[in-house]
């Protein structure tokens, strides 16, 4: 008897990745409902007023997410560069005044009647795609450097320097994967590091969010407000927290409590241990995307899941990082969890895409055969 190694293809979907993206999606709509309610009851005078907006996308975000999970995934790799034109038409038609919406002195918004969407988060879809099709045909470094420069341009000029982060993250991580010369990926890194302190240096706003990082305890009531209620949330939760629903920083003390400091609330009412719980279902999710980018069946499949694995994965500890202080602020949403509609269908559409590459993994197997 002699095992001989095969490879099989896989039929079923990652069925453990599925839940936890639906659990995930509805512990995102309840911590939204809970973080949300003093805002929207403030603003528009009705508590729930924020959470049945957020239901709303999770419904189209979860339907999005079946149907791109049916749909196998050579389908993207056809529409990888239409795909990435519309969302750099989309980056440039945010930066018209008269088209693009401006809030909190950034212009990020599309508004088209009732419906308003980041064009910086579909990008980070496109761009993903865009890289596995650039990887499946061997093509040089520049292929990837030029759209990843140009990208980042015009992101920086909204300016949005965690959404860059973000796409920086995609782009490098692809990259790596792609079979580009690691000398060339390496000098990649440095020269964005090198461009990237002037950004920081010669930006007023973003200075501050480094000098008020570096010394915490000053300006308790202005630049360092926001750190300050964070780090409040985060000791007043303790071991086991408040309580559900019984945070205090939520009432208008702690800003953007249903977006970018949603983890904050959630350590506050369910405490240390209820944050490494979502801390580790979020490790679980980069571990159960590498799983399907190593068992995929070829190299946009492979680099795609890569891609997606680390935009997601990526943000989710880039934000969780900023809340606990070990890096500046972001002001970048939590992944499946912070309010936000383009964000959350975005994600979801990219979830849906990962499980339908596990469908096609190639799964080591040994089967016995005798040997005459």
């Amino acid at each position: 008897m002699k095992k001989v190694g095969l490879k099989k293809q896989n039929k079923n979907l990652n069925k453990s990745l599925l839940i936890l993206i639906l659990a995930l999606v509805v512990f995102g709509i309840i911590a939204v409902t809970d973080a949300s309610a003093p805002q929207a009851l403030n603003a528009y005078g009705d508590k729930f007023f924020l959470s049945r907006q957020q239901f709303l996308w999770g419904i189209i975000g979860v339907i999005a997410l079946f149907v791109s999970s049916n749909i196998k995934y050579t389908f993207w790799e056809k529409l990888a560069i239409p795909l990435f034109i519309i969302s750099i038409l989309f980056l440039i038609i945010v930066l018209i005044p008269q088209l693009g919406f401006s809030a909190m002195g950034a212009r990020r918004w599309i508004v088209f009647g009732p419906v308003n969407f980041q064009p910086s988060e579909i990008v980070k879809f496109t761009l993903g795609i865009y890289f596995a099709k650039v990887a499946s045909k061997n093509k040089k470094i520049l292929s990837y450097l030029i759209p990843f420069v140009f990208v980042v341009a015009l992101v920086m000029f909204q300016p949005d320097l965690g959404t860059t982060l973000i796409i920086s993250i995609i782009a490098m991580s692809q990259i790596f994967v792609s079979d580009i010369n690691l000398w060339y990926f390496f000098g990649t890194i440095l020269g964005g590091l090198v461009a990237g302190i002037p950004l920081i240096l010669l930006s007023d706003y973003r200075k501050e969010r480094l000098l008020t990082f570096l010394q915490m305890a000053h300006d308790p009531l202005g630049s360092s407000y926001h750190i300050r209620q964070i780090l409040i949330a985060l000791g007043s939760g303790g071991f086991w927290g408040v309580g559900f629903g019984a945070s205090r920083q939520k009432y208008l003390f702690l800003p953007e409590a249903s977006t970018d400091s949603i983890f904050a609330v959630i350590a506050e009412e369910l405490g240390f241990v209820g944050g490494m719980l979502l801390i580790g279902l979020f490790i679980y999710f980069i571990l159960q995307g590498f799983i399907v980018a190593k068992n995929a069946p070829d190299t946009f499949s492979k680099v795609l899941a890569v891609g997606i694995t680390s935009w997601i994965g990526g943000q989710a500890l880039l934000n969780i990082g900023s809340m606990v202080a070990i890096i500046p602020l972001t002001g970048i949403p939590l992944p499946f969890i912070s309010y936000g509609g383009s964000s959350l269908v975005m994600i979801l559409v990219a979830c849906g895409i990962l499980l339908n590459i596990s469908k096609y993994s190639i799964l080591n197997s040994h089967e016995n055969r005798r040997q005459s």
